[in-house]
């Protein structure tokens, strides 16, 4: 199967498999779960986790037997090639097992890489968002484009920190700093859907400090399709893969206001 055909199948398979994982994420929402702690940082994992998990990896491992898998719970799956899937079940998971209804489930296909297919979806919103590399980003089948903000200073810009640098010094100064120099920050724990929301219009930056994980690429995706840019800290385009990424996302319009605000709050 070529490139081309490869994205197009994996494309309505994800959609069809995100789905159905949303309809059980729904279904148990605000029940009793198990709730089990994850590791030292307070992350927590339930059985809705690994029950998506199981079906999602069974799917893809079916039609493609040869990619290999990460997902957030299983870890890595099959050997290293060209084509790696990342899969974060129940992105949010801290917002379910609580009973605040802010989660989704992403699935993101990458090639050499870089990411070429993006597909989250919101199952108590039921909005399904989906970027495949040169085609856009759309949600419930309409073009999203991002958008650029008049007055910067007076919109929402949304803040994602890794768990392992929690009580950095440096997050803590730059978040605060972010807090007061904008109408809103925003912190969502359900990173995706903060991505799907730059890429939709609804808020305007993002800044990620340290925060890579198998929710991360899907969205990143999303942001470039619908005509944002994803920036390090000094400015430079995001491309490839991190294990400690430091970004900014935003419209074109914002790159250098956005770089500023960091550098004062990281100075």
């Amino acid at each position: 199967m070529n490139y081309e055909a490869t994205i197009q199948k994996a494309k309505q398979i994800s959609i069809q498999i995100i789905r159905q994982a949303g309809a059980i994420s729904k279904r148990r929402f605000d029940q009793f779960v198990d709730i089990k702690s994850k590791d030292e940082h307070g992350d927590v994992v339930t059985e809705v986790d690994h029950l998506i998990e199981d079906i999602i990896i069974k799917e893809i491992q079916g039609a493609f037997p040869d990619h290999q898998i990460h997902s957030e719970e299983a870890g890595i799956i099959g050997t290293a090639n060209d084509w790696l899937w990342l899969i974060d079940p129940l992105d949010g998971t801290n917002n379910f097992a609580i009973g605040l209804p802010i989660f989704t489930t992403s699935i993101t296909l990458m090639y050499k890489r870089e990411p070429v297919l993006g597909v989250v979806y919101e199952p108590l919103t039921d909005r399904l968002f989906v970027s495949a590399l040169g085609e856009g980003a759309y949600c419930n089948d309409q073009k999203m484009e991002i958008r650029s903000n008049s007055n910067l200073f007076k919109g929402n810009v949304g803040w994602i920190q890794g768990h392992v640098v929690q009580k950095d010094e440096g997050a803590l100064r730059l978040r605060q700093h972010i807090d007061v120099s904008f109408k809103r920050m925003m912190r969502l724990w359900a990173p995706t859907l903060q991505w799907c929301m730059l890429a939709k219009g609804d808020i305007d930056g993002i800044v990620l400090y340290n925060s890579e994980g198998d929710d991360l690429y899907s969205g990143i995706l999303m942001v470039k399709e619908a005509g944002g840019i994803v920036i390090d800290f000094d400015g430079n385009p995001f491309t490839g893969m991190k294990d400690e990424p430091y970004l900014i996302a935003c419209h074109p319009d914002h790159k250098q206001a956005l770089l500023k605000v960091v550098k004062e709050g990281l100075g």
